[in-house]
C-alpha cells in the first residue's frame, strides 16, 4: 500500500472547516488565544469528538488538557481549505447575481479572485461591473487558457444552462460553481458545487412559519 496516497477529505468536514473558523475569528477577536474542541462544539452545537477528527484533516495536533493555539487553528484551517492561495474564476452570466458577484469584495478572504464576466448580451459586452469588464463568450476558451483559469461561477437563466455548462467545459473550466437551479449533467472530471438559493430561502421561509404558529397557538388549559 503506498503511504503517499491523499485521501479525500470527506465534504461533511470540508462544509464544517468554515464554520469553526468563524468561531475562531470571533475568539481571536475578543482576544482569545487557546480553544478546545469543546468549547468550538458547544458554539456550534456540535459533537466534541467530530470537531476533533475535523480539525485532525488539516494535520494539526491539539495539546492535550489544553486545546489549540488559536491563530495556528485559524492559520491551519486558511492553508487546508486553500484561502491562503488566490484562486482566479470567471462569472458566466452578467446580470443582476453576476453582477452582484463580481462587486463583492468578501471573496478576497478565501482565496477567490474574480477577474471578469462573460455574456452573450450585446447591451452587456464591452461594458464594465464593479471595475471588471463584461467580455463575450467568444473569448472564454483563449482566456481559460492563457490566464490558467479554473472556476467558472454560473449565473444564467435556467434555460441556458447547460448549453453554458458545456461551453464552459469545452473552454477549459474544471470546476464549476452553479447558481442556477438546474442539475448540471457534465464528465465526471468537472468538479460542480450546486448554490441552491431555492432550497435555503424554502428551509427560512418554513422556519418563520413553524416558529408564527407556535406564537399564535392558543394555549389549552388542563
Amino acid at each position: 500500500m503506498n503511504a503517499n496516497i491523499i485521501r479525500p477529505t470527506p465534504e461533511p468536514t470540508l462544509r464544517r472547516l468554515p464554520a469553526y473558523h468563524r468561531v475562531l475569528q470571533r475568539l481571536l477577536d475578543r482576544g482569545r488565544t487557546v480553544v478546545s474542541c469543546t468549547h468550538i462544539a458547544e458554539d456550534l452545537g456540535l459533537d466534541s469528538t467530530q470537531v476533533r477528527k475535523d480539525l485532525a484533516a488539516t494535520g494539526i495536533i491539539g495539546k492535550p488538557k489544553v486545546g489549540y493555539a488559536v491563530p495556528a487553528l485559524i492559520d491551519s484551517i486558511e492553508t487546508y481549505l486553500g484561502w491562503k492561495n488566490v484562486t482566479d474564476a470567471f462569472v458566466i452570466g452578467a446580470g443582476h447575481l453576476g453582477g452582484a458577484l463580481l462587486g463583492y469584495d468578501g471573496f478576497k478572504a478565501y482565496g477567490l479572485n474574480i477577474l471578469s464576466a462573460f455574456d452573450n448580451d450585446p447591451a452587456k459586452i464591452g461594458t464594465t461591473i464593479y471595475g471588471k469588464d463584461v467580455l463575450p463568450m467568444d473569448k472564454l476558451p483563449d482566456l481559460v487558457e492563457r490566464m490558467h483559469v479554473g472556476i467558472g461561477i454560473l449565473t444564467v437563466r435556467a434555460a441556458s444552462a447547460h448549453e453554458v455548462a458545456d461551453i464552459m467545459v469545452m473552454a477549459g473550466i474544471k470546476a464549476i460553481w452553479n447558481f442556477t437551479q438546474v442539475k448540471l449533467q457534465v464528465a465526471p472530471s468537472i468538479i460542480v458545487e450546486n448554490m441552491d438559493l431555492s432550497a435555503s430561502l424554502a428551509v427560512l421561509s418554513r422556519k418563520l412559519a413553524e416558529r408564527n404558529e407556535v406564537s399564535v397557538s392558543p394555549v389549552i388549559p388542563l
